[in-house]
Protein backbone atom coordinates (compact mmCIF):
# COMPACT_ATOMS: atom_id res chain seq x y z
CA UNK A 1 0.00 0.00 0.00
CA UNK A 2 3.07 2.23 0.62
CA UNK A 3 4.55 2.11 -2.57
CA UNK A 4 1.36 1.91 -4.19
CA UNK A 5 0.75 5.38 -2.21
CA UNK A 6 4.39 7.08 -2.97
CA UNK A 7 3.99 5.99 -6.95
CA UNK A 8 0.32 7.57 -7.36
CA UNK A 9 2.05 11.13 -5.47
CA UNK A 10 5.08 10.96 -8.34
CA UNK A 11 2.56 10.45 -10.63
CA UNK A 12 0.81 13.79 -9.50
CA UNK A 13 3.65 15.94 -9.28
CA UNK A 14 5.17 14.58 -12.54
CA UNK A 15 1.16 15.75 -13.94
CA UNK A 16 0.87 18.66 -12.29
CA UNK A 17 4.57 20.01 -13.79
CA UNK A 18 3.42 18.91 -17.08
CA UNK A 19 0.35 20.85 -16.76
CA UNK A 20 2.23 24.25 -15.39
CA UNK A 21 5.18 23.36 -18.39
CA UNK A 22 2.28 23.77 -20.73
CA UNK A 23 0.58 26.20 -19.51
CA UNK A 24 3.63 28.87 -19.58
CA UNK A 25 4.63 27.43 -22.96
CA UNK A 26 0.86 28.33 -24.01
CA UNK A 27 1.22 32.10 -22.66
CA UNK A 28 4.63 32.56 -23.82
CA UNK A 29 3.15 31.93 -27.19
CA UNK A 30 0.20 34.05 -27.05
CA UNK A 31 2.27 36.83 -26.20
CA UNK A 32 2.99 38.39 -29.54
CA UNK A 33 5.86 41.36 -29.10
CA UNK A 34 5.86 44.06 -32.33
CA UNK A 35 9.20 43.95 -33.02
CA UNK A 36 8.59 46.61 -36.11
CA UNK A 37 10.34 49.55 -35.98
CA UNK A 38 8.13 52.82 -35.18
CA UNK A 39 7.80 55.35 -38.44
CA UNK A 40 8.29 58.87 -37.55
CA UNK A 41 8.34 61.94 -39.43
CA UNK A 42 9.56 65.80 -38.33
CA UNK A 43 7.02 68.12 -37.57
CA UNK A 44 7.22 71.89 -36.52
CA UNK A 45 6.57 72.77 -32.71
CA UNK A 46 6.56 76.46 -30.88
CA UNK A 47 9.60 76.52 -29.24
CA UNK A 48 8.45 79.71 -27.44
CA UNK A 49 4.83 80.90 -26.40
CA UNK A 50 3.32 82.42 -29.21
CA UNK A 51 0.32 84.61 -28.71
CA UNK A 52 -2.70 86.06 -30.99
CA UNK A 53 -1.01 88.70 -33.32
CA UNK A 54 2.58 87.21 -32.83
CA UNK A 55 4.22 87.03 -36.57
CA UNK A 56 6.08 83.93 -36.89
CA UNK A 57 9.72 83.35 -37.15
CA UNK A 58 11.88 80.74 -37.47
CA UNK A 59 13.83 81.12 -34.34
CA UNK A 60 10.73 80.93 -32.25
CA UNK A 61 10.24 77.31 -34.11
CA UNK A 62 11.85 73.57 -33.98
CA UNK A 63 11.60 70.46 -35.63
CA UNK A 64 10.78 67.02 -33.58
CA UNK A 65 9.91 63.38 -34.92
CA UNK A 66 6.44 62.83 -34.41
CA UNK A 67 4.59 59.20 -35.36
CA UNK A 68 3.08 59.36 -38.73
CA UNK A 69 0.48 57.02 -37.25
CA UNK A 70 -0.63 60.05 -35.10
CA UNK A 71 0.23 63.40 -37.01
CA UNK A 72 -2.30 66.19 -36.52
CA UNK A 73 -4.22 67.44 -39.32
CA UNK A 74 -2.86 70.73 -40.40
CA UNK A 75 0.57 69.92 -38.95
CA UNK A 76 3.79 71.01 -41.02
CA UNK A 77 6.76 68.92 -42.17
CA UNK A 78 9.76 71.33 -42.20
CA UNK A 79 10.00 74.62 -40.93
CA UNK A 80 10.33 75.72 -44.65
CA UNK A 81 7.23 74.48 -45.50
CA UNK A 82 5.70 76.82 -43.04
CA UNK A 83 7.46 79.68 -43.55
CA UNK A 84 6.96 79.79 -47.83
CA UNK A 85 5.01 82.04 -49.18
CA UNK A 86 5.03 85.08 -46.98
CA UNK A 87 4.26 85.42 -43.09
CA UNK A 88 2.30 84.24 -40.99
CA UNK A 89 -0.02 85.42 -37.88
CA UNK A 90 -0.71 83.95 -34.97
CA UNK A 91 -4.93 83.34 -34.43
CA UNK A 92 -4.59 81.17 -30.97
CA UNK A 93 -1.97 80.42 -28.31
CA UNK A 94 0.50 78.35 -28.82
CA UNK A 95 2.66 76.81 -25.93
CA UNK A 96 6.04 75.54 -26.00
CA UNK A 97 6.50 72.04 -27.71
CA UNK A 98 2.77 71.98 -29.12
CA UNK A 99 2.16 71.50 -32.57
CA UNK A 100 2.00 74.30 -34.69
CA UNK A 101 -1.02 73.97 -36.93
CA UNK A 102 -2.75 75.68 -39.98
CA UNK A 103 -6.03 76.46 -38.12
CA UNK A 104 -3.94 78.34 -35.80
CA UNK A 105 -2.55 80.61 -38.29
CA UNK A 106 -3.55 83.07 -40.74
CA UNK A 107 -2.81 82.50 -44.74
CA UNK A 108 0.52 83.60 -46.37
CA UNK A 109 1.01 86.89 -46.24
CA UNK A 110 -2.51 87.67 -44.03
CA UNK A 111 -3.06 89.60 -40.82
CA UNK A 112 -4.13 88.67 -37.41
CA UNK A 113 -7.67 89.91 -37.38
CA UNK A 114 -10.90 89.56 -35.07
CA UNK A 115 -12.75 88.57 -38.44
CA UNK A 116 -10.31 85.15 -39.12
CA UNK A 117 -11.47 83.99 -35.08
CA UNK A 118 -14.88 84.07 -36.21
CA UNK A 119 -16.66 80.55 -36.80
CA UNK A 120 -18.29 80.13 -40.13
CA UNK A 121 -22.40 81.74 -40.20
CA UNK A 122 -21.44 83.82 -36.83
CA UNK A 123 -20.83 87.20 -36.06
CA UNK A 124 -19.27 89.45 -33.84
CA UNK A 125 -21.43 92.18 -31.80
CA UNK A 126 -19.66 94.78 -29.09
CA UNK A 127 -21.00 95.48 -25.78
CA UNK A 128 -20.22 98.93 -24.05
CA UNK A 129 -19.01 97.90 -20.66
CA UNK A 130 -18.06 99.48 -17.27
CA UNK A 131 -16.45 98.06 -14.50
CA UNK A 132 -19.48 96.53 -12.72
CA UNK A 133 -21.25 95.55 -16.36
CA UNK A 134 -18.00 94.09 -17.18
CA UNK A 135 -17.18 91.31 -14.30
CA UNK A 136 -14.98 93.93 -12.77
CA UNK A 137 -12.55 92.98 -15.58
CA UNK A 138 -12.38 89.26 -14.90
CA UNK A 139 -14.09 88.56 -18.74
CA UNK A 140 -11.28 87.65 -21.02
CA UNK A 141 -10.84 86.32 -24.49
CA UNK A 142 -12.21 82.71 -24.94
CA UNK A 143 -14.51 82.74 -21.62
CA UNK A 144 -18.54 82.38 -21.96
CA UNK A 145 -20.77 84.59 -20.39
CA UNK A 146 -24.25 84.83 -20.69
CA UNK A 147 -26.15 88.62 -21.26
CA UNK A 148 -28.51 90.19 -19.04
CA UNK A 149 -31.24 92.74 -20.17
CA UNK A 150 -32.27 94.93 -17.30
CA UNK A 151 -35.48 96.91 -18.66
CA UNK A 152 -39.14 98.75 -17.87
CA UNK A 153 -41.81 96.50 -19.05
CA UNK A 154 -45.03 97.44 -19.82
CA UNK A 155 -46.26 98.43 -16.23
CA UNK A 156 -43.49 100.62 -16.10
CA UNK A 157 -42.23 98.22 -13.18
CA UNK A 158 -38.04 97.18 -13.79
CA UNK A 159 -37.70 93.58 -15.16
CA UNK A 160 -34.64 91.56 -15.86
CA UNK A 161 -34.50 88.59 -18.57
CA UNK A 162 -31.40 86.56 -19.82
CA UNK A 163 -31.30 87.10 -23.64
CA UNK A 164 -28.07 84.92 -24.24
CA UNK A 165 -26.69 82.18 -22.86
CA UNK A 166 -23.13 80.83 -23.47
CA UNK A 167 -21.51 83.20 -25.76
CA UNK A 168 -17.47 83.24 -26.70
CA UNK A 169 -15.87 86.25 -25.76
CA UNK A 170 -13.20 87.21 -28.89
CA UNK A 171 -11.98 89.91 -27.14
CA UNK A 172 -11.99 92.41 -24.38
CA UNK A 173 -11.32 96.06 -25.97
CA UNK A 174 -8.76 95.32 -28.70
CA UNK A 175 -7.24 92.11 -26.94
CA UNK A 176 -7.75 88.88 -28.59
CA UNK A 177 -5.59 86.45 -26.81
CA UNK A 178 -7.00 83.82 -25.30
CA UNK A 179 -4.17 83.39 -22.57
CA UNK A 180 -3.92 86.75 -21.34
CA UNK A 181 -3.61 86.97 -17.83
CA UNK A 182 -4.57 89.31 -15.18
CA UNK A 183 -7.33 91.91 -14.95
CA UNK A 184 -8.34 94.95 -16.37
CA UNK A 185 -10.96 97.68 -16.87
CA UNK A 186 -12.38 97.62 -20.03
CA UNK A 187 -14.44 100.33 -22.20
CA UNK A 188 -16.07 96.88 -24.49
CA UNK A 189 -16.58 93.25 -24.91
CA UNK A 190 -17.16 91.64 -27.98
CA UNK A 191 -19.09 88.35 -28.31
CA UNK A 192 -19.53 85.73 -31.13
CA UNK A 193 -23.60 85.39 -31.91
CA UNK A 194 -25.59 84.11 -34.52
CA UNK A 195 -26.87 86.79 -37.09
CA UNK A 196 -30.27 86.84 -35.19
CA UNK A 197 -28.43 87.13 -31.44
CA UNK A 198 -26.93 90.51 -32.57
CA UNK A 199 -30.27 92.10 -33.93
CA UNK A 200 -31.43 90.88 -30.54
CA UNK A 201 -28.43 92.01 -28.70
CA UNK A 202 -28.72 95.58 -30.85
CA UNK A 203 -32.51 96.19 -30.03
CA UNK A 204 -31.76 95.53 -25.86
CA UNK A 205 -29.04 97.78 -25.70
CA UNK A 206 -31.92 100.39 -26.98
CA UNK A 207 -34.27 99.84 -24.13
CA UNK A 208 -32.37 99.03 -21.26
CA UNK A 209 -29.16 98.22 -20.01
CA UNK A 210 -27.02 94.80 -20.80
CA UNK A 211 -24.71 93.28 -18.21
CA UNK A 212 -22.46 90.33 -18.41
CA UNK A 213 -23.11 87.10 -16.41
CA UNK A 214 -19.41 84.78 -16.24
CA UNK A 215 -20.14 81.21 -17.19
CA UNK A 216 -17.84 78.70 -14.87
CA UNK A 217 -15.14 77.21 -17.34
CA UNK A 218 -16.56 74.27 -19.27
CA UNK A 219 -19.78 74.90 -19.09
CA UNK A 220 -22.11 75.73 -21.98
CA UNK A 221 -25.52 74.12 -21.25
CA UNK A 222 -28.59 76.77 -21.40
CA UNK A 223 -30.03 77.23 -18.08
CA UNK A 224 -33.52 77.73 -17.70
CA UNK A 225 -34.58 81.29 -17.23
CA UNK A 226 -37.46 83.22 -16.63
CA UNK A 227 -37.94 87.27 -16.06
CA UNK A 228 -36.75 88.51 -13.00
CA UNK A 229 -39.37 91.61 -11.28
CA UNK A 230 -39.76 93.65 -8.23
CA UNK A 231 -41.94 90.67 -7.01
CA UNK A 232 -38.56 88.53 -7.14
CA UNK A 233 -36.44 90.87 -4.58
CA UNK A 234 -37.90 89.49 -1.11
CA UNK A 235 -36.20 92.18 0.64
CA UNK A 236 -37.57 95.12 -1.20
CA UNK A 237 -39.89 96.87 0.75
CA UNK A 238 -43.45 97.04 0.09
CA UNK A 239 -45.82 99.79 -1.24
CA UNK A 240 -47.70 101.78 1.63
CA UNK A 241 -51.41 101.69 1.61
CA UNK A 242 -53.18 104.79 2.54
CA UNK A 243 -56.85 104.64 3.87
CA UNK A 244 -59.38 107.30 4.26
CA UNK A 245 -61.39 105.12 5.95
CA UNK A 246 -61.51 105.81 9.73
CA UNK A 247 -60.50 109.14 9.05
CA UNK A 248 -62.06 111.79 11.48
CA UNK A 249 -61.95 115.02 12.57
CA UNK A 250 -59.69 115.34 15.68
CA UNK A 251 -58.10 118.69 17.35
CA UNK A 252 -54.23 117.83 15.97
CA UNK A 253 -52.49 121.36 15.92
CA UNK A 254 -54.90 123.15 13.78
CA UNK A 255 -57.53 120.93 13.51
CA UNK A 256 -56.47 119.31 10.52
CA UNK A 257 -57.97 115.70 10.18
CA UNK A 258 -56.31 112.24 10.38
CA UNK A 259 -55.31 109.25 8.04
CA UNK A 260 -55.63 106.22 8.65
CA UNK A 261 -51.78 104.82 7.42
CA UNK A 262 -51.19 100.65 6.96
CA UNK A 263 -47.34 100.05 6.33
CA UNK A 264 -46.17 96.51 6.00
CA UNK A 265 -42.87 94.88 6.25
CA UNK A 266 -40.67 92.22 7.74
CA UNK A 267 -42.25 93.00 11.06
CA UNK A 268 -45.52 92.53 9.47
CA UNK A 269 -48.43 95.19 9.20
CA UNK A 270 -48.57 98.45 11.39
CA UNK A 271 -50.99 100.85 11.58
CA UNK A 272 -50.17 104.88 11.88
CA UNK A 273 -52.57 107.94 12.27
CA UNK A 274 -50.72 110.71 10.40
CA UNK A 275 -52.57 114.47 9.69
CA UNK A 276 -54.21 114.78 6.41
CA UNK A 277 -53.60 118.64 5.38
Amino acid sequence: MLGLAVVSGALAVLGADSWLSSRAEYQRASMVIDTAPLTTRTIVVAKTPLRFGNELSAHALREIPWPTSALPAGSFATIEELMTGGKRVVLAAIEPNEPVLAPKLTNSGERATLSALIDQLKRAITIRVDDVIGVAGFVLPGDRVDVLLTRQDRTGAAAADVILQSKRVLAVDQLADERSTGTALVKAVTLEVDPFEAQKTALAGTIGSLSLLLRPEGEGKQAPVRTATLADLSSAAAPIQVSDEGAEDAPVGTGSRLATVFVTGAEGRKEFQVPVE
